[in-house]
């Protein structure tokens, strides 16, 4: 069975499955712009003090860290579209919470309910996409999957110009921008309602009858064939893995002898890309607006500062499409381990020439152009290289009956950088300067690069299975 997933040319059903499993990046790239445009607005509207401000960003990052090891775990023993279906549902009503929010204490329990939702559909939404997709295929459209983060992000920078035009301080503009995510959740949730269960997934569970009927949809003409081969396997658990089967498989398999090194190469670059990811979003526009010093831009009031802000942000996240969209044939062609290397290489170029560009003549908005550069070649790399490639190795590195929760298990340690970046980088900022910020994350994107090549597990042109059988060589 698992043959006719990995040998089928991509049929319309694909295109289906992948347009509905990225949902989770979708809105992660949403919810990270639009709050941290609509914060401005509203910190004069709720009185809040600068530790709600850093504690609305950390409960959006700490809430996908809960979220990818609930969804994870969850997914792994219910199946991958309940799952799907749920936190669809989830994001729904947190989305709407933040939008009604009446003070900044729902607000930031609504943006923990985003952050939940967000992190359970990465492990599942991945896992499922993987699951389905062909095996000469899959590396390009697990790449377009987390693509689709850069395109929320632009999304929302549209979202944010539209309403911001009209905008007068003090006004809802803010409940409308955030509103903006309930209204994507909409077609994700009811698409996701008409989806298969994954086929792998049922055979993992020994559900073989059923993985028949969800392969009669890619190879109607094989119908006969698929119900004798049920029939013949009955209940027989589909089991591929380098432990014996029958072993509790769990948080143990992750750091079992025969899946540690996989283990430490998924979570650990993973976790110091989000912290240099995060860290550098941070602050992005505290030094693009360095630039502006003494020019008469013509914009006054929370409002237009705060337009201005999105104009600049929505500038520089043009490169972070284009770098996915380079992904999409770089990663299949040079490999995951390969493109994650040079994908931090990259960034610790980009974070040097920022560095550079600081400390040249003690002046930022004197040298913008080294400024914008540094930021081009960040973001350029870090989405050609390792923000796709840290999210398709989990999915490849374990079987399928710890997938999903590895999956999590990885998303969750990412987040935790993500959310540390978030919470501690602006204090260290404030004590020690823009120029330390830019070492250390110079420093993180260097250590990814060195981790990588340390744990290294070469699979390229490998099926699912594949994966688990005899060790590779390195």
């Amino acid at each position: 069975m698992t043959r006719i997933l990995d040998e089928s040319p991509l049929l319309p059903i694909h295109y289906r499955i992948w347009a509905l499993s990225t949902g989770g990046t979708l809105l992660s790239g949403v919810s990270m712009f639009l709050l941290g445009v609509t914060l401005p607005l509203i910190i004069p509207i709720f009185a809040m003090p600068a530790t709600s401000i850093g504690l609305a960003a950390a409960m959006l990052m700490g809430g996908t860290v809960v979220g990818a090891l609930i969804g994870g775990h969850l997914a792994d023993h219910l199946g991958r579209k309940p799952v799907m279906v749920m936190d669809m549902i989830l994001l729904m009503i947190a989305a709407l919470l933040t939008a009604l929010a009446p003070d900044a204490r729902v607000l930031i329990g609504a943006e923990l309910l985003v952050g939940v939702g967000i992190g359970m559909d990465f492990p599942v939404g991945s896992s499922y996409l993987a699951e389905f997709m062909p095996q000469g295929r899959r590396g390009r459209m697990m790449a377009a999957s987390i693509a689709v983060q850069s395109v929320g992000m632009l999304a929302g920078a549209g979202f944010a110009l539209v309403l911001l035009q009209g905008a007068h301080s003090g006004d809802n503009t803010w409940r409308w921008l955030l509103a903006a995510e309930a209204l994507l959740v909409l077609p994700y949730l009811l698409g996701r309602l008409t989806l298969p269960e994954s086929a792998r997934w049922c055979m993992g569970r020994g559900h073989n009858a059923e993985a028949a009927r969800i392969l009669e949809r890619i190879v109607p003409r094989q119908k006969a064939m698929l119900d004798a081969m049920a029939q013949r396997l009955g209940k027989k658990i589909h089991h591929v893995a380098k432990i014996r089967p029958g072993r509790h498989m769990g948080i143990r398999t992750l750091f079992s002898p025969e899946y540690r090194r996989r283990t430490l190469l998924v979570t650990l670059p993973w976790f110091f890309m989000d912290v240099a990811t995060y860290g550098v979003g941070l602050f992005t526009t505290i030094l693009l607006g360095t630039m502006r010093n003494g020019e008469n831009v013509g914009i006054i009031g929370v409002v237009g500062r705060d337009l201005s802000n999105a104009l600049d942000s929505g500038k520089v996240d043009i490169f972070l499409l284009l770098g996915s969209l380079l992904s999409l044939w770089m990663v299949p062609w040079l490999g995951r381990i390969h493109m994650q290397m040079i994908g931090f290489g990259g960034m610790t170029l980009g974070m040097g020439l920022l560095y550079f560009a600081t400390e040249l003549a003690g002046s930022t908005a004197a040298h913008p152009q080294l400024i914008l550069s540094g930021f081009m070649v960040f973001n350029l790399f870090m989405t050609a290289g390792p923000n796709a490639t840290t999210f398709i190795l989990p999915t490849e590195m374990y079987p399928t009956q710890v997938r999903a929760f590895s999956a999590g298990f990885a998303a969750a340690v990412a987040k935790i950088g993500a959310t540390i970046s978030v919470f501690l980088l602006p204090v260290i900022q404030s004590a020690l300067g823009v120029t330390v910020i830019l070492l250390l994350m110079g420093t993180v994107s260097l250590l990814g690069l060195v981790l990588t090549y340390n744990f290294r597990v070469q699979g390229r042109g490998l099926t699912l299975e594949e994966h688990h059988g005899p060790a590779l060589p390195q």
